[in-house]
């Protein structure tokens, strides 16, 4: 509920403050006096752009402040999802400043146009003629239609069903595409991975594997060799060991007669029985080689089959090849169990659609009770608004997709006169026609759903007399349940508010100004005849303003 508001040097208002009580507030004034410079600077309040050409005095700093009784709204998820400090009563600010900047203020809080205007929608909702056209719209309607079926519990548990279906959905996509890419490649990796396996490949092998292959096709040579050398070592009274031995012994004898003779004797003893070890380690190598044709074989296949492996995926060591084997069984392993994910995903979705559909049905029932209901306080509204023969027809048929907010398809046909065809609202019905509705819709919300403040800008153009009366009826019933603000032209709607404002310029030091002033009772009988019968106020329209004013 909008409680007071302040606009300082915005357009042609230079300083304007002004408290509001609840029900039905009505504004006057003759055209051009500015009434729409308060809605322009409600838009700004609650989250429109702003406009360097809105600031009255171009040196100083537009301002416009807005007082809020909230606690009737249950806004305080709203205000922690945005970090703001909740209070029942909420002050919003706007600034407006020379360079053209603009800054918002939520209780003293800085906030961008997106959490003003995500607050803004829920504190006031303002209809002139041209916005009518939002009953036209299959969303609205539904909006009206779940006021009366009572089903936001199902909504909300069939709006987060519809979120994990989504998502499941997206999941089992992305998961297809992945099957379809990696099975294209499944054959040729597994391919692949047959091959490395059955390589049997193991760390430090290659080494191994060469030397083998190095000995056993040479071993002639080796053994050539090792026999000469062995020949060398150990040839009776001419071999090396032999004569070594004697340069043993000599050393021994002299040794005990001087330290260095000592120590080169000990290196002889050394140096002699690593000969004798190397010698029996020659004689067990040449011992133990054998010419092995099929050993040499197994081994070259082996070895032809690594250099194979190496060059066919570019790498040149075995622990590569070890690495890309062990990615390759990664990838055929994900693509043979993406089927399984798959199935396992495909599942959960339809248990989602069976709880979905389930939840649907009972929307739908609910809906489909509340329609009649709907459709016939509207009619009757509007028949009491002159359109004695406005007629809706309405269809409610459930569908195989999923909506946002159910499975159904909602048709909404009107029919202004008897026998007329009917129709979508937006094609057949007129501005003023649509303005009617509006009210009525509202008014009908109103019952069942805590609206935010109603400004009502000039939807009553076009109607007069009888009309007029019911209209402020209307309004007035539906001031009960909330704050409802109307600019108006017509005397039966001023004359319902329980209170009263009017528009007006002046001028001060050749300067105009526009004003908002609440009107006392006396001035408001004036007001009120001056819309009856002009500025020359007659006795007539003195009583008959009266009359309005008190009936009966």
């Amino acid at each position: 509920m909008l409680r007071s508001l302040s606009i300082k040097n915005f357009a042609l208002i230079e300083q304007l403050q002004v408290s509001f009580d609840a029900g039905l507030i009505t504004i006057t004034g003759e055209t051009g006096a500015g009434k729409s410079l308060l809605l322009g600077a409600l838009g700004l309040l609650l989250g429109k752009r702003a406009d360097l050409s809105s600031i009255k005095d171009s040196t100083a700093k537009c301002v416009i402040e807005g007082g809020f009784d909230i606690k009737q709204y249950e806004l305080h998820s709203l205000f922690e999802e945005y970090e703001l400090d909740y209070d029942d009563h909420t002050i919003i600010r706007r600034e407006i400043l020379p360079s053209g900047k603009s800054r918002a203020f939520i209780n003293d809080t800085p906030v961008t146009l997106q959490s003003l205007n995500a607050l803004g929608v829920q504190l006031i909702d303002i209809h002139s003629q041209h916005q009518t056209l939002q009953v036209t719209t299959n969303d609205y309607q539904f909006e009206v239609l779940d006021a009366l079926s009572e089903v936001d519990r199902e909504l909300t548990s069939y709006q987060r069903g519809l979120i994990l279906l989504k998502q499941k959905q997206k999941e089992v996509n992305l998961l297809i595409n992945n099957q379809e890419e990696y099975t294209k490649e499944f054959e040729y990796n597994s391919f692949l991975l047959k091959e490395l396996e059955e390589g049997k490949l193991k760390v430090g092998e290659l080494k191994e594997l060469e030397e083998q292959y190095e000995t056993l096709i040479n071993i002639e040579e080796i053994r050539e060799r090792l026999s000469e050398s062995l020949s060398l070592l150990s040839k009776e009274e001419a071999g090396i060991s032999d004569q070594l031995n004697i340069v043993k012994t000599n050393m021994a004898k002299i040794a005990p007669y001087s330290g260095v003779l000592d120590n080169l004797s000990e290196r002889i003893q050394s140096v002699y029985i690593e000969l004798e070890d190397v010698n029996n380690s020659l004689y067990d190598e040449l011992d133990g080689l054998e010419a092995d044709p099929e050993l040499l074989e197994q081994v070259s296949q082996r070895l032809q089959m690594i250099h194979n492996l190496q060059s066919k995926h570019g790498v040149t060591t075995i622990d590569e090849l070890i690495e890309i084997r062990d990615q390759l069984q990664i990838k055929v392993a994900k693509t043979a169990s993406l089927t399984d994910d798959i199935e396992t995903i495909q599942k959960e979705i339809s248990t989602i659609k069976k709880q979905l559909d389930q939840v649907a049905l009972k929307i739908h029932n609910k809906r489909r009770k509340a329609l009649p209901k709907l459709v016939s306080e509207l009619e009757n509204i509007l028949k009491a608004l002159g359109m004695s023969n406005a007629t809706f027809k309405t269809s409610l048929g459930l569908q195989d997709s999923y909506l946002s907010n159910g499975k159904e398809v909602l048709e909404f046909l009107f029919s202004a006169n008897k026998g007329g065809a009917f129709g979508e609202l937006r094609k057949v019905a007129s501005g003023g026609e649509l303005s009617r509705i509006m009210i009525g819709v509202k008014a009908i919300l109103s019952r069942y759903t805590q609206l935010p403040t109603i400004i009502f800008d000039e939807i009553d153009t076009g109607v007069s007399g009888e009309i007029a009366h019911k209209m402020a009826d209307l309004m007035k019933v539906m001031s009960k349940n909330l704050q409802v603000f109307s600019i108006t032209h017509l005397p039966q709607i001023a004359a319902n508010g329980q209170s009263q404002y009017k528009v007006f310029k002046e001028d001060i030091d050749n300067v105009t100004i526009t004003q908002l002033k609440l009107l006392t009772e006396k001035e408001r009988i004036r007001e009120i005849a001056e819309m009856i019968g002009g500025k020359n106020v007659s006795d007539s329209a003195l009583t008959h303003a009266k009359s309005l004013l008190y009936p009966g």
